[in-house]
C-alpha cells in the first residue's frame, strides 16, 4: 500500500518503540547494495525516554548498522537525551556529551565491530546565554574525550500543528537575536561548527546568520526541513518551489553545507508512517530524488553529506532501505562524487580521523 500524505500531523515520532518494532517486522530487511562503499553516517541519535516508550540505545543501533552496509564511523547529534538531573541548568546538557563519549569509547574497543560510533559529537548548548556559553562549551569539550565537533541549538519554529509538536519551542527569528548571536560568536572562537535544524520558511534567517559569521561552518540539517503537513498538506509543489528558491540563496553562502536526509520524518508529509508496511528503497529513492538533485545541483557533492537521522527516520523505513535509497539515487554520479557524499564531506566537515 502506498502512503497517503495528509494534514493529520501528530509529531515526528507517532509510534512507540514497541509498535515500531512490530511494524518494521512486516518486511524483510533488504540486502545492502554496494556493501563495500564506505559510509560515514553523519547524523544519528541514541536515547531512552521511558515515559514515551521510546528507546534506541547502542545495541539497537548496532543491530541496524551491522545489516550489511559499510558504516565506518558515525556522528552523534544531540537530542536532549541523558542530560544531568542536577547542577546548573546551563551545564545539564553536558551529561549527553558524557553519554555519547561513553558509547564511542565502548565502540572503540572493537568488541562490537570496527565502526567508530560517535567519532564526532554535536552537542547542545544554549547559545542565548551569550558570551557566557563559552563556559558550557569548554565543559562539553572536556567531557567529550576529544570528540566534540559542533553545537546544535535547535531553532525550528512553526505555528499550527507543527509548532505544537516541537519538543523545544523557540521564538520566531531566534537566529537574528542579539543574545543568540553573541553565543554563536563563541563557536568560531573555539573552532566549532553549528548544526542548524529548522523548517524551510526559516531559511532566509539562516542566510543572514551565515553572512554575519562567514568563518563559522554551518551544517544545515535534513535538507532544510521541507514542510509537507498542516498548512502545507497537499501543497507539495508550492513547498518544493519555496524551498528551492531559498536553498539557492543558502548555497551562495560558502560556509554552509547541507545534510541530505531526514526526509523520513513525518513532518515532510510523505506519509510513509501511515502505510501498512515500511517503505522500500525504490519508493524512497523515487520520492526523495528531487530533493537530493536540488541539493547536489546547488551545493555540489563537496558540500553535501548523507545522514540516516536514525532513529527518527525509522518511522518510515529500516536502516538498510534508507542507505539503499541513497545509493540508488546517486548511482549515475562519478565515483569521486559519491565518495564525497557518503564519506569524504562528513570526514572533512567534522574533522574525523577515519
Amino acid at each position: 500500500m502506498h502512503p497517503t500524505p495528509d494534514s493529520g500531523y501528530i509529531g515526528n515520532q507517532p509510534r512507540s518503540t514497541a509498535d515500531l518494532e512490530s511494524w518494521l517486522g512486516r518486511t524483510q530487511r533488504e540486502a545492502a547494495l554496494e556493501p563495500d562503499l564506505p559510509i560515514i553516517d553523519a547524523h544519528h541519535h541514541l536515547w531512552d525516554f521511558p515515559a514515551a516508550g521510546n528507546r534506541y540505545l547502542l545495541p539497537d543501533f548496532l543491530q541496524d548498522i551491522q545489516g550489511g552496509h559499510n558504516i565506518v564511523a558515525t556522528v552523534y547529534v544531540e537530542a536532549a537525551s541523558m542530560w544531568r538531573a542536577q547542577g546548573p541548568a546551563s551545564l545539564r546538557p553536558v551529561g549527553e556529551v558524557e553519554f555519547a563519549a561513553g558509547m564511542g569509547a565502548i565502540a572503540d574497543s572493537g568488541t562490537y565491530g570496527p565502526c567508530r560510533i560517535a567519532a564526532g559529537i554535536v552537542a547542545h548548548a544554549d547559545l542565548c546565554l551569550g558570551a557566557a556559553v563559552g563556559d558550557v562549551l569548554r565543559a562539553a569539550q572536556a567531557a567529550s574525550g576529544g570528540r566534540l565537533r559542533g553545537i546544535r541549538h535547535q531553532v525550528a519554529h512553526a505555528s499550527g500543528a507543527v509548532g505544537r509538536h516541537i519538543k523545544h519551542p523557540v521564538p520566531a527569528h531566534l537566529m537574528g537575536q542579539t543574545d543568540f548571536r553573541a553565543g554563536f560568536a563563541e563557536l568560531g572562537r573555539m573552532g566549532l561548527s553549528f548544526d542548524a535544524w529548522m523548517y524551510h520558511p526559516q531559511l532566509d534567517d539562516l542566510v543572514q546568520l551565515a553572512r554575519a559569521f562567514p568563518d563559522t561552518c554551518i551544517v544545515l540539517n535534513h535538507v532544510g526541513g521541507v514542510l509537507g503537513v498542516d498548512v502545507y498538506g497537499g501543497r507539495r509543489e508550492q513547498a518544493f518551489s519555496e524551498w528551492s528558491r531559498s536553498m539557492a540563496q543558502v548555497a551562495r553562502c560558502a560556509n554552509v553545507v547541507v545534510k541530505v536526509g531526514g526526509m523520513g520524518m513525518p513532518v515532510f508529509g510523505f506519509g510513509f508512517e501511515k502505510a501498512d508496511r515500511p517503505a522500500g528503497s525504490a519508493e524512497l529513492a523515487r520520492l526523495w530524488n528531487p530533493y537530493i538533485d536540488v541539493c547536489l545541483e546547488l551545493f555540489g557533492p563537496q558540500r553535501c553529506l548523507f545522514e540516516s537521522n536514525f532513529p527518527v527516520d525509522r518511522q518510515s523505513c529500516d536502516y538498510n532501505a534508507l542507505w539503499n535509497a541513497f545509493k540508488i539515487a546517486t548511482r549515475d554520479l562519478a565515483a569521486g562524487e559519491r565518495r564525497a557524499l557518503f564519506m569524504d564531506t562528513a570526514r572533512r566537515v567534522y574533522r574525523l580521523d577515519v
